[in-house]
């Protein structure tokens, strides 16, 4: 089996609850989404996704992602998409980094390698392990009653896990986290600067919410700064941003004594670092947390088979991104129902693309 055809195609998504706010001003209505789709030579096709939330969250950004998308599809034209592996050494013998341009060709070669199989993905990275998956929504920096608003909105969808946004001012922060949690005694909260903290932030903050326990994900943008904070504070810490590589994982387990981590298959590069690196955290007793950086239905499908072939006994939760976007390329599938979700049982990513949603590739490589 051979890879015969690319196609590039771009959208936008625009968030669902009106502005995704996180912290030192980061803010975003719509984000841009890039789909490819890889075709092999006896016409079986893959698609995966690649979008950015800012250039100013991870250092990669719209156009870079696009730019990469097309270094790399030349290359991979007359490869086995079944050996994800070499594929993945192959383009990084060719760009460093670019994660996020990876995990769209990545997934799209699972993709194809299910399909080839007549299996969903889950099945080829060891199988269904948690039939239900625990969805998580992100409650954005805004005002107390605004918050509230929100979780009221959408625990009635049957959320009842949900990651807050602070990173400004820690004690505002601490305020409005406190008074959130306190308006919901059932629902699991926990805490996210999204590394936008100093130390000193950090540390007021920290203190504010020693009493509830919260877990407290990426305080500080560098890991020695985390592993500071870990010193002198007692809440649980989740590393997110800051989490690469295995070297990292370890790093975090043994020197911030993280007590989970968050891990993004477009901040890794696809499906095959991602089930490596989750690996590893279940053999490191950790607890974890699958999700993406921002997408749609194809991302969403993707994160639900590698969550869904996790230990349900180290999987936090899951995020389906189609839950936070309007636009719906699979007919909205995977789809949450009452705060749970699952990994759909057809082959590959288990859906159909609708390419009247799409237009026409903006790029095509043979």
């Amino acid at each position: 089996m051979k890879i015969s055809a690319i196609e590039l195609y771009e959208y936008d998504l625009t968030y669902a609850h009106g502005t995704y706010a996180m912290s030192k001003g980061r803010s975003a209505r719509q984000q841009p989404s890039n789909l490819v789709r890889v075709v092999t030579d006896d016409g079986i096709e893959g698609w995966g996704e690649a979008a950015t939330l800012s250039g100013n969250y991870l250092p990669v950004f719209a156009a870079g992602t696009r730019a990469a998308l097309r270094e790399l599809a030349p290359l991979l034209i007359g490869q086995d998409p079944r050996r994800t592996s070499h594929l993945q050494r192959l383009m990084s013998s060719v760009l460093m980094g670019q994660a996020n341009a990876k995990n769209a060709f990545d997934v799209a070669c699972w993709d194809i390698f299910g399909k080839s199989v007549g299996l969903p993905i889950a099945e080829l990275i060891g199988g269904v392990l948690s039939a239900e998956l625990p969805i998580f929504e992100a409650v954005p920096l805004s005002s107390v009653e605004d918050s509230i608003a929100y979780v009221q909105k959408r625990s009635a969808e049957g959320i009842l896990r949900y990651q807050i946004k602070i990173g400004d001012d820690p004690a505002r922060d601490a305020a409005r986290a406190r008074a959130i949690a306190e308006a919901f005694p059932e629902i699991f909260f926990f805490v996210d600067a999204n590394a936008g903290y100093t130390l000193l932030e950090a540390q007021v903050a920290m203190r504010a919410l020693d009493d509830t326990g919260m877990f407290f994900e990426q305080p500080c943008r560098e890991l020695a700064d985390c592993a500071l904070l870990r010193r002198t504070g007692r809440l649980p810490m989740i590393m997110d941003e800051t989490v690469l590589n295995h070297a990292d994982l370890y790093r975090a387990k043994y020197e911030v004594s993280a007590a989970a981590v968050n891990i993004k298959l477009g901040r890794l590069g696809g499906i095959t670092p991602t089930v490596a690196l989750r690996n590893a955290a279940q053999d490191l007793g950790m607890h974890f947390a699958i999700e993406d950086v921002w997408g749609g239905d194809v991302t969403s499908a993707a994160v639900s088979h590698v969550a869904a072939s996790s230990s349900p006994e180290h999987l936090l939760h899951t995020s389906f991104f189609n839950d936070w976007t309007n636009e719906h390329v699979a007919g909205y599938q995977p789809r949450m129902k009452s705060g749970r979700g699952a990994a759909p049982t057809g082959p590959g990513l288990g859906i159909t693309i609708d390419r009247a949603m799409i237009g026409a590739p903006v790029a095509s490589f043979s």
